[in-house]
């Protein structure tokens, strides 16, 4: 077991945690008796307490069951933005004791087939936004029924904020049999039948992002996801007079563990934005007295780059951090100058459910993945030999813990090469190249399959990433490997300028400051200034879509 980073662990917090053997629908249960008048969702100005929730819940789960026929360990897909309804299907799904298999919101039409194929959803549950992506699905018969929710039910007359086009949007017209209005599923009058799912039945298949091949469903039963929602709610300090701010996709995992499943676990409020608007999550932290917020280092940088705000009160935040990619120092610092808080960041992946590393909150350290969590075992390994290697030593990082997936969904090929067996434990292969330090704090290197490979010398973009977000003019920056007929592969950097440094910066310029920043063999050769970076629905770079396309150009430009 390791346990190099017991020295640094919190002082209040125990270093194991018993998972509930209750099912997670069973959480919302008790946040209702408990606290049935106290808000649990706040949307765009109007409050939706735990009561209204969970009547909403027992209602869509009795019709699931007896108008759709959905049946103990079915797969229904859910397909919506962040929403007050997006809560309400995940649980009535689980509470109808079924399997959630979250979509992206981003997904199109063309690639919505595979999903339902693979997971063998023959529900759904959608927002209207994206009824006419779902239609030839349901026109082929390749899905039985689809419910459709309309986010501008849920909004007050008059809302607080500025609310997105997609939620102020009308509801439309329903102009197939197979789709259902969400009020016609909610007033049908079928009350569920009493929940026979235990820990170890499976609640959520989640998918893998697909950026480095075929996306794989995890399999994850009440239990695994038990587990992170506790690890989140008790590393964190979260408790029912708290208030989470939800602005990372609850499609996602971390999204969905930190600001829904908490939450509701301790019958916290949370305020749920369905698409990100730097002004309006600034208005919620001071309005609602926001304590926590997770999110991802994007999201941070456009927060920070608000040039009003500095106006307002952010003082309520207790906890701010978030995973996917590092935050650059540069950021984190100035973070910490506004709010007097570290950047507490963490790793985790589809396959753990979020967190599997976490920094301490009272002893972060930036650009690190923290140290491993209650009950978790990870090491450092050669990815070839799969030798454990010591402090300092790169290599991959494999995890044991309670949070772990069962597999991955109809993969067994797959699933023999995801885990390996240690000292008679069975660890998962992250596939993610990492190194921790003396103190055994985590720090993830890259992608194991990302490495650029530039005249043999070996090129992490993390790290070239991290440089060049300290250069003054940087807003974003997104680095790759591009074919380089003399060194096999060069340094490529994709940069968003600073508004106010637009026009005045060359890309000869940032290849000069970054010649002082780093050795040679890292600095980018190739430098473009884009307006946009291609983003997945949780807000993570996807890199290799810019790799790919910059390789066909050269292939087509070579012949």
């Amino acid at each position: 077991m390791f346990t190099r980073h017991f020295a640094h662990w919190p002082k209040r917090v125990p270093k194991t945690l018993t998972v509930p053997r209750t099912p997670i629908h069973h959480n919302l249960a008790v946040s209702a008796q408990r606290y049935p008048e106290k808000t649990a969702i706040y949307y765009y100005g109007r409050r939706i307490s735990y009561q209204e929730l969970h009547a909403e819940v027992e209602a869509l789960a009795g019709y699931l069951q007896h108008a759709l026929g959905v049946n103990p360990g079915d797969r229904v897909a859910l397909y919506m933005q962040n929403s007050p309804q997006f809560v309400a299907a995940y649980y009535a799904i689980l509470r109808a004791d079924a399997v959630v298999v979250p979509l992206n919101p981003m997904l199109v039409a063309n690639e919505l087939p595979f999903y339902f194929e693979d997971s063998g959803a023959r529900v759904a549950i959608v927002g209207q936004e994206l009824v006419d992506r779902v239609r030839p699905l349901v026109e082929a018969g390749a899905i039985d029924k689809v419910v459709v929710a309309c986010y501008r039910d849920a909004l007050p007359p008059e809302p607080s904020h500025r609310v997105p086009d997609v939620v102020a949007a009308p509801r439309m017209p329903l102009d197939h049999p197979a789709l259902v209005p969400w009020p016609q599923a909610l007033t049908s009058g079928f009350a569920p039948r009493p929940s026979e799912a235990t820990a170890d039945h499976l609640a959520v298949i989640p998918y893998t992002s697909g950026t480095t091949g075929v996306p794989k469903g995890c399999m994850h039963t009440h239990r695994t996801v038990q587990a992170n929602i506790v690890c989140a709610v008790v590393w964190n300090g979260v408790t029912p007079d708290g208030v989470a701010l939800a602005t990372l996709p609850f499609f996602h995992v971390t999204g969905m563990e930190h600001s829904m499943n908490a939450p509701i676990y301790c019958g916290n409020t949370f305020a749920i934005l369905t698409r990100w608007d730097r002004e309006t999550a600034a208005e919620l932290i001071e309005k609602l007295h926001v304590t926590h917020w997770t999110n991802i280092a994007t999201m941070v940088v456009d927060f920070l780059a608000n040039p009003r705000i500095e106006s307002y009160d952010l003082s309520s935040l207790m906890v701010v951090g978030g995973g996917g990619a590092t935050l650059p120092k540069a950021v984190g610092e100035r973070l910490k100058a506004l709010t007097g808080l570290d950047y507490v960041e963490g790793y985790g992946l589809s396959e753990t459910i979020a967190q599997t590393h976490t920094n301490p909150p009272d002893r972060a350290k930036l650009q690190c993945a923290g140290i491993p969590l209650f009950d978790v075992d990870a090491r450092i390994v050669d990815p070839e030999t799969l030798a454990e290697l010591g402090p300092g030593e790169e290599g991959e990082i494999v995890v044991c813990g309670p949070q772990v997936f069962l597999g991955y969904w109809n993969r067994p090929e797959e699933n023999e090469k995801a885990f390996v067996e240690m000292d008679g434990k069975r660890f998962f292969r992250t596939g993610d190249l990492g190194r921790y330090d003396e103190e055994g704090y985590f720090f993830i290197v890259d992608r194991l399959k990302r490495m650029i490979n530039a005249s043999g010398f070996k090129v992490w973009p993390t790290e070239v990433e991290s440089t060049l977000y300290k250069h003054p003019a940087v807003e974003q920056a997104c680095v790759v490997g591009v074919p380089d007929p003399r060194r096999g592969e060069t340094v490529k950097a994709f940069i968003i300028l600073k508004q106010d440094h637009k026009g005045k910066v060359a890309e000869e310029d940032i290849i000069a400051w970054a010649h002082e920043q780093m050795a040679a063999y890292k600095c980018p050769r190739e430098i473009e200034f884009v307006d946009s970076l291609p983003m997945s629905g949780s807000g993570k770079i996807l890199w290799r879509v810019l790799q790919e396309e910059e390789r066909k150009k050269r292939q087509v430009t070579s012949t």
